[in-house]
């Protein structure tokens, strides 16, 4: 009697879990016969020794699970480590997605920036990407001019001249100035400002605060170059 009752109660469960199923869509049962067929032709047709799941066979159950409950049908490997491979594969996705650096500009532009630095050796990348935007229109950032632009030969100076020829040629227009420090008898402290003129080394203006400004040294500034040169 006890055996009757046993195979009465397991057939009405295979009964209930048949209408279970026929309630379910038609692509979640497709989806789990082929999830568990997977894991069959991971068995060797003699023994039950499982073989090595490989990266198909783990982006195929972990695509596969996503359409089903999977808890159920999972039997070579524990639920942990479905969810892992799981894991992996959103890594993976979202390095190739966020891959680093800026995408290439065309050939067409790479080939203009390398020729514009090539004919015009004096024009840095921040000139190259103001004439590709005011000629051209064409936005470029100036690091991206830099990373194309040619390499300049070791030893090379950077553009047309070194910078002891351009002192030499300008030499005439260019003063310099800076602030001395001198102490009084009282130990006061008295800021100087002078200035000279680079060609001659003629000393052409100087004053004494006590508290210097910037309004103050614009104004000793305009008393050196006058109001109407530049």
């Amino acid at each position: 009697m006890l055996s009757a009752f046993s195979t009465i109660v397991r057939l009405t469960w295979d009964l209930i879990l048949w209408c279970g199923l026929v309630l379910r869509p038609r692509e979640s049962l497709e989806a789990e016969i082929l999830f568990l067929r997977r894991q069959l032709a991971l068995y060797r047709e003699r023994g039950v020794k499982p073989r090595r799941v490989d990266a198909t066979t783990r982006m195929r159950l972990a695509l596969l699970s996503r359409c089903f409950d999977w808890r159920s049908a999972l039997v070579v490997v524990r639920p942990e480590t479905l969810i892992g491979w799981h894991r992996a594969g959103f890594k993976l996705f979202w390095r190739w997605k966020s891959r680093a650096g800026r995408p290439s500009i065309p050939k067409e532009l790479r080939d203009l920036i390398r020729r514009m630095a090539a004919e015009n050796p004096v024009w840095g990348q921040e000139r190259i990407a103001n004439e590709l935007l005011v000629k051209l229109g064409l936005r470029v950032s100036p690091r991206t001019v830099a990373k194309y632009m040619p390499r300049r030969t070791p030893g090379r100076p950077r553009g047309g001249q070194r910078w002891s020829t351009f002192l030499r040629n300008h030499a005439r227009g260019v003063i310099a100035c800076d602030f001395l420090v001198a102490v009084t008898s009282t130990f006061r402290v008295l800021y100087v400002p002078v200035v000279i003129e680079h060609h001659s080394r003629r000393l052409i203006h100087f004053n004494v605060t006590s508290h210097p400004t910037a309004q103050w040294t614009r104004q000793q500034l305009r008393e050196v170059v006058g109001y109407e040169e530049r």
